[in-house]
């Protein structure tokens, strides 16, 4: 089947590359030369852990341009996946959809089954064929809505491996079904059809509960230190229950990345546009907002004095294996140590942070450069490569000997063995 896939971001990318390792013929088209450019030369714009390998084994079937107009007047499938952020009140910026939508308008001369592969609000696909059907003969086109549950860092995997494939289909339509079908064949996962909005929906509710799971692990953990109990222990006991699981129940700094904090935000300001209240979701986004802040209230019971103590931070990027950055809480960490006056060198493996204008932050290409002379660490993204370090080598790099540990991934008792003053959350 001939593909037309518009963005190429970690979604675009990672869908163009299983697509055409599918079989297909995919194109990949994005407005920005720069990343095209690096793409036609094999290299990738973005870290993701299998991606680039996976382009250049299908470099056969599968292209990159930034003619828009060309790629959708030779395939018979366009997937959207543009990006779609947050305005400041929470509500989704559609612009980016509704320019390829406008885009589509002018290049349909055959029919097109268009798949919305952004993640956007209950009624925008539905608003999207409004919009089509006033520019192009309804004859033309279908719309599905087709949500990702991609993962970054694992996002290869999860394509080629989902749970479920999720699609939204209008009720007058007859055909888009057996495409979809068609296209994901060779994927072993059951299908869940259902309306354009209940697809939609599904990609919100199932980020918001994730988000939610995430929050009440680290409430719980608040709690657990009042008591001196092991959070970890009562994760690992509520987590055997089928009922709850196990995923998604580690306390730490809390959640961030590109999908999680935008898309409980646009939830709730959806909610609220419907007069709905949403105290639920507002309590899942405050416990994440104070998180950062709980961590560094505990710092300071030990440093009461932040101003000019050399924190060495661990991490930038929301998650391992991934150099996204997006809303990440180790970046708000950074951000309040700056505030606090604090010389902060930082350490990522993939990530790299802006420091342009600060004269207290540095970056460093190593763990040990990091930790030199520095009065404390932070380990605020769980690297392997932090997890599996000698931290009796670090002890020995640094000046001071407090470890906070922002994920509760490092063993507590080895680290207090060591001479370490160990600061997790809810660890007894």
């Amino acid at each position: 089947m001939k593909i037309c896939t518009i963005g190429a971001g970690y979604v675009g990318l990672t869908t163009s590359a299983v697509l055409a390792d599918l079989g297909h013929n995919v194109i990949c088209v994005d407005n920005n030369k720069k990343k095209i450019d690096h793409l036609k030369e094999g290299k990738s714009p973005i870290y993701e852990p299998g991606l680039i390998e996976l382009i250049r084994k299908n470099s056969k079937q599968l292209s990159f341009s930034t003619n828009i107009r060309d790629a959708i007047h030779s395939s018979s499938v366009i997937f959207i996946a543009v990006g779609t952020p947050s305005f400041s009140n929470g509500a989704t910026d559609l612009s980016h959809i509704y320019s390829v939508i406008r885009e589509i308008s002018l290049s349909i001369d055959s029919y097109k089954t268009i798949v919305i592969k952004s993640t956007v609000p209950p009624g925008t696909s539905q608003n999207i064929i409004d919009i089509l059907s006033k520019n192009v003969e309804p004859t033309l086109f279908n719309v599905v809505m087709n949500p990702e549950f991609l993962r970054e860092g694992s996002a290869i995997w999860d394509m080629l491996h989902p749970n479920k494939t999720v699609l939204g289909i209008a009720v007058h339509d007859i055909y888009s079904e057996k495409i979809m079908k068609e296209i994901y064949k060779g994927l072993d996962a059951p299908f869940i059809v259902t309306s354009l909005a209940g697809a939609e929906m599904i990609k919100y509710a199932s980020n918001s509960f994730l988000a939610m799971k995430i929050s009440f692990i680290n409430e719980i953990a608040r709690i657990c230190e009042s008591f001196q109990i092991d959070v970890t222990d009562v994760a690992n006991g509520i987590g055997k229950d089928p009922r709850i699981g196990n995923l998604f129940l580690k306390a730490g700094l809390g959640y961030g990345g590109s999908c999680f904090p935008k898309d409980v935000r646009s939830l709730t300001y959806t909610a609220k546009t419907k007069n709905i209240d949403t105290p639920l979701l507002d309590a899942i986004q405050k416990i994440n907002h104070t998180q950062v802040l709980f961590y560094l209230s505990k710092l300071k019971t030990i440093l009461p004095t932040l101003s000019s103590k050399k924190v060495a931070v661990l991490g930038l990027s929301f998650k391992p294996h991934t150099d996204d950055t997006r809303d990440s809480q180790s970046i708000r960490i950074v951000d309040e140590l700056l505030s606090h006056n604090c010389l902060i060198n930082v350490y990522d493996p993939k990530a790299k942070v802006h420091i342009d204008g600060h004269k207290n932050l540095t970056q460093s290409e190593d763990i040990e450069s990091t930790l030199l002379d520095s009065d404390c660490v932070i380990l605020a993204t769980e690297w392997d490569e932090f997890i599996k370090f000698d931290w009796k080598k670090g002890k020995e790099l640094m000046r001071g000997n407090i470890v906070v540990d922002g994920r509760n991934c490092l063993d507590k008792e080895a680290l207090e063995t060591l001479g370490f003053q160990y600061v997790g959350i809810g660890r007894g």
